[in-house]
């Protein structure tokens, strides 16, 4: 399973750190950063070894480097040297692998096993979550066990401990490993990478409900959105009309399943008039991100050509939440939760618009299947609730995969999907 090729020990190290990285990404912060480590210094190796020559096809990789550039030069007119050369070390991964991988040639086969590795670390990941979870849940009800004079008493205190038990099961309580904002964007790529082909087996089957609990767990807003809109893609690219019906109600009986999620109607309730509670007593996590976005939006009016740097962004944000009493926020000393204003308070307008030229050229090179057009969307819209590229797990994330689909022969292309479609099936 792993990567080996013949008289090169520095190419099978780097690919197998890397895989080792990606297994461990679903598992926690640190665990998978000695690999990548490796793997960064390995391909530096590789590249300056390499006879292979820059390929002008592959030019749009170097963004990155220059995106990481624009962030450097903003340390110029930043305060907080601290807090933005921390950043910076965070990001170098933006500067390496893009160019790492202008030297390395992959195929089909080497790139689909990231897929394999990250898909075995997420079901390993959920194992351990669902563990912690029962743990936790049993505890809380051992603890509510006490002997009531008044049968009823007893009874309600059940009911009560079985309703606290099931918070440890859904949202950030479930995901104690890694953000589940991270999780559910490791998983609806892997469910796009792999439900662009048939499911032939039951281990298949039984590994995408593990996926799709796993998903409905974690109730994440914005991955149940994109889900939908990968779901209306793969039903809209099916041809027969028999088979497009029946998919067509299970994703209208999928639909009402996610809906139901009580995070769901929570989402509805905490974001409603918003502006009306600013005390910390009834702001919500909901209410907060919207907050957040408000605050963010009148600061880049504020400066919006070069920014407030990488090291102030946040110390700024946080003086903004006190300025307009947004105590919630000010006491959780919250970014921008969306790396687009992000990245617009970091660098300001120049750096914006590297970061949505990135994209722009990604879903020109993505316009081949609806497939392509899912992953660009999934990567897309995620930008618009986390600050992705200020969390080590998201930036080394985006400094592998993006450059990868960014190439002439992206990892998604037909050549590649036609290749790889047997490996999927001894594989999955």
């Amino acid at each position: 399973m792993f990567y080996k090729e013949e008289n090169n020990l520095v190419l099978t190290i780097f690919w197998n750190s890397l895989y080792t990285a990606f297994f461990l990404l679903p598992l926690g912060i640190n665990l998978p950063t000695p690999f990548f480590i490796v793997s960064i210094a390995l391909g530096i190796v590789n590249t300056f070894k390499s006879k292979r020559k820059l390929v002008s096809d592959n030019k749009e990789l170097l963004l990155f480097p220059l995106y990481f550039f624009i962030m450097l030069f903003s340390l110029i007119y930043t305060d907080n040297i601290s807090a933005g050369t921390d950043l910076l070390q965070r990001s170098l991964s933006l500067l390496f692998f893009p160019i790492i991988f202008l030297f390395v040639k992959e195929d089909a086969s080497t790139v689909k096993k990231l897929f394999d590795f990250l898909l075995l670390g997420l079901i390993v990941s959920f194992f351990i979550n669902l563990s912690v979870a029962f743990y936790n849940a049993i505890s809380v009800a051992k603890g509510s066990i006490i002997l009531f004079d008044n049968p009823l008493d007893g009874v309600s205190v059940i009911l009560e401990s079985i309703t606290n038990g099931w918070n440890y099961f859904i949202g950030v309580e479930f995901s104690k490993l890694v953000n589940p904002s991270y999780v559910s964007l490791y998983i609806l790529l892997v469910l796009s990478y792999y439900l662009k082909n048939k499911l032939q087996s039951r281990t298949q089957v039984l590994i995408i409900i593990i996926l799709f609990l796993y998903l409905f767990l974690l109730a994440s807003i914005a991955a149940y959105i994109i889900l939908a809109v990968m779901c209306l893609l793969l039903i809209y690219n099916i041809s027969d009309k028999s088979r497009k019906y029946t998919m067509s109600i299970m994703f209208v009986l999928g639909l009402i399943v996610f809906l139901n999620n009580p995070r769901v109607f929570d989402f509805y309730s905490n974001v409603k008039d918003f502006n009306n509670t600013l005390v910390i007593d009834n702001t919500t996590v909901e209410k907060s991100r919207l907050l957040t976005w408000n605050a963010s939006i009148k600061l880049i009016q504020e400066a919006p050509f070069l920014g407030y740097g990488v090291g102030d962004t946040n110390d700024v944000l946080i003086e903004k939440y006190k300025e307009l009493n947004y105590f919630h926020n000010y006491k959780n000393k919250y970014n921008a939760h969306n790396q687009f204003l992000q990245t617009f308070l970091q660098t300001g307008i120049i750096g914006f618009g590297v970061l949505i030229n990135i994209f722009i050229l990604l879903a020109i090179r993505m316009n081949r299947s609806r497939n392509e057009l899912s992953v660009f969307l999934i990567l897309f819209i995620s930008l618009f609730f986390e600050s992705m590229l200020v969390r080590f797990n998201g930036v080394v994330f985006f400094s592998v995969i993006i450059p990868l689909l960014l190439k002439k022969r992206s990892i998604l292309s037909s050549r590649i999907i036609r290749n790889e479609a047997i490996v999927v099936k001894d594989n999955l």
